[in-house]
């Protein structure tokens, strides 16, 4: 049974509310670390095959160097705004807490060499943070335009709801810097892909668990996924 709640609107301000109390007795902040543990907390560090549940995100697309491109740092901080937006809004409107969701990105290009390239300023990126399902697409959008009315971030204009199907996975946990993740990908497709009869199935999915501002290149934790489908 579904746990989204009925929302009505405001008479004096016009914006959606719903009724107060309406979080299960004894439920703590909604958390997608617990609710999906296997795809925010896996152990395992090679490839092993997941599956993976319909999910949705806000997300923001965009193109360039993560490391040097504007556009990439802009984007980050749009979804931010929008992710806090939305959590203190459930909180004030649904009388629902949240844990804001860690960011993840889908990665792609037109030529897939430049991957194995390094030529970072030709890939293509799709920012992501997740959602839940009592949150919905009306009430995102409401906090989007709230950010757009406190903050000078163009990119805000551009974060959408976005429910990414990717099904059947191959997963594993990377520790260390993100430029050291070459030798796992070697072996997901030099190995792992052709050894089980499987194709790629869609983009390559990173889920960042540690804060690169914080914590040593070297304790960096980072779920990489890859979509895929039997041959």
């Amino acid at each position: 049974m579904s746990d989204e709640v009925p929302f009505r609107t405001d008479r004096r301000t016009g914006q959606l509310r719903a009724p107060r109390n309406t979080a299960p007795v004894g439920a703590g902040p909604w958390d997608v670390k617990r609710v999906h543990p296997s795809l925010y907390g896996p152990a395992n560090r090679d490839w092993e095959l997941i599956e993976v549940p319909a999910q949705r995100f806000i997300a923001l697309d965009g193109a360039g160097d993560p490391n040097t491109a504007p556009a990439y740092a802009e984007a980050v901080g749009a979804l931010y705004a929008v992710a806090y937006a939305v959590k203190f809004a459930a909180k004030r409107a649904l009388g629902r807490d949240l844990v804001v969701a860690p960011l993840e990105g889908l990665w792609y290009s037109d030529d897939a060499s430049v991957f194995t390239a390094g030529e970072k300023s030709k890939w293509k990126w799709t920012l992501l943070m997740s959602q839940p399902d009592w949150v919905t697409d009306a009430f995102i959008a409401e906090a989007i335009a709230g950010a757009l009315a406190k903050k000078k971030l163009p990119a805000l204009a551009r974060v959408r709801v976005e429910t990414l199907v990717e099904g059947l996975s191959a997963q594993l946990l990377h520790l260390g810097p993100y430029d050291d993740e070459g030798p796992a990908l070697a072996r997901l497709h030099g190995e792992f892909l052709a050894g089980n009869g499987l194709r790629m199935n869609g983009r390559h999915h990173e889920v960042y668990l540690g804060d690169p501002r914080r914590a040593a290149p070297a304790k960096l934790k980072t779920v990489l996924r890859q979509p895929v489908a039997y041959s």
